[in-house]
């Protein structure tokens, strides 16, 4: 058997860390001896070599979100003059996404009832006029229509299925609004699930990021019964600036993973090319300046870029959510027989990044995988 040798790492190699443009601070002679022992293996031992490609920063830590101020109301909202619907409405699940809707169905006048798993989160919202529910078959018994919004298909199921869970209080006057990012599958056990119960059920897929759940600008694609989609109308208002009826469920999960995988792809494509640049010499700021002007420029890859040459990762959408959608994207193509080599490769890309300790990071950190 060979014995397993861990190499030494070379003095200093922890120093290294990541500039604002993305790249790497260390001394000449040092990239210089890297370089050689990277393309001359005859002239270097294999500790040598290896210790080159150690030579990475350290781990870049999370900025912290600031508070979110329940309080304040848009000029986006404000401009919107909703007229807010007299049904009490439930709000599963104040993540990222979660806590800015959930601001701006207050801020508009509509009664909610919260629950979120760590409680503490609440107090905020409660300050704000919402009431605080003690489990979600709580807020289900309470409320006329239900919306969740957690962090993936299975705790989605759990919030159904669960102990203390929504089927417990569900009944033909209750209706039950899916947002979670998930597979048509799961939406389809749900709605069955919701359905048996006599409920109503409609799956609503945000596209967006924490800006535009707060700012009320996300685009919902809901799919499902329609007389729940058209009692939501307000809500919908409040939440986005578009919503869109697509038919029986599954749809929506399915557009919103179709625009998921491009998303991916694109960001992937940024980060490689933002790396590429840095290794190059060129500044990554020029590089943004200039693609600005072009067809290439969109919200997208301006704020995405913005954030790579910044090198912070706030959380604006969570790496291991566009992940999560990656990989469920593909399943979709396995489904349907479709190859997808593109968002399989991307999909690789993202969960080293998540691997490298960058899941809770934003989306932009698969920068780090690309470029290191």
């Amino acid at each position: 058997m060979f014995k397993k040798v861990t190499p030494k790492r070379r003095p200093n190699s922890d120093s290294s860390s990541v500039s604002g443009s993305g790249s790497v601070k260390r001394s000449k002679t040092e990239a210089r001896l890297a370089d050689s022992q990277l393309s001359s293996p005859g002239t270097h031992n294999s500790k040598a070599r290896v210790s080159a490609l150690l030579n990475r920063p350290v781990h870049i830590e999370r900025p912290e979100t600031p508070p979110l101020d329940v309080g304040s109301v848009s000029q986006t909202l404000k401009d919107k003059k909703i007229e807010p619907s007299g049904l009490k409405f439930g709000f599963l699940g104040l993540g990222i996404i979660g806590s800015g809707i959930v601001k701006n169905l207050l801020n508009s006048g509509h009664s909610v009832m919260v629950w979120n798993r760590s409680s503490e989160k609440c107090g905020d919202f409660v300050n704000a006029g919402a009431k605080e529910m003690m489990t979600p078959s709580d807020v289900i018994a309470a409320a006329d229509i239900t919306f969740s919004c957690v962090s993936d298909p299975q705790v989605a199921k759990n919030m159904v299925f669960g102990n203390c869970g929504v089927l417990q209080e569900m009944s033909a006057d209750k209706g039950y609004v899916e947002m979670t990012g998930i597979d048509a599958e799961t939406s389809q056990d749900i709605a069955e699930a919701i359905s048996g119960r006599g409920g109503r059920y409609l799956e609503a897929q945000v596209q967006g990021s924490k800006v535009q759940a707060e700012e009320g600008t996300l685009v919902i694609l809901a799919a499902g019964d329609r007389t729940l989609f058209d009692d939501c109308q307000s809500c919908f208002q409040a939440m986005g600036k578009n919503s869109f009826y697509l038919g029986e469920v599954g749809n929506a999960s399915k557009m919103n993973l179709v625009l998921q995988v491009m998303a991916g792809v694109t960001l992937a494509g940024l980060a490689e090319g933002m790396a590429l640049a840095d290794r190059a010499g060129l500044q990554q700021k020029d590089v943004m300046e200039i693609m600005e002007l072009t067809s290439l420029a969109c919200p997208l890859m301006i704020e995405k870029g913005k954030a790579i040459i910044e090198g912070g990762f706030p959380t604006h959408l969570p790496l291991q959510h566009m992940q999560k959608d990656l990989r469920l994207g593909m399943l979709m193509g396995d489904t349907l027989e479709l190859p997808l080599p593109l968002t399989a490769a991307t999909n690789e890309v993202f969960k080293h990044a998540k691997r490298l300790g960058y899941g809770e990071h934003d989306v932009s950190s698969v920068y780090i995988r690309t470029r290191f």
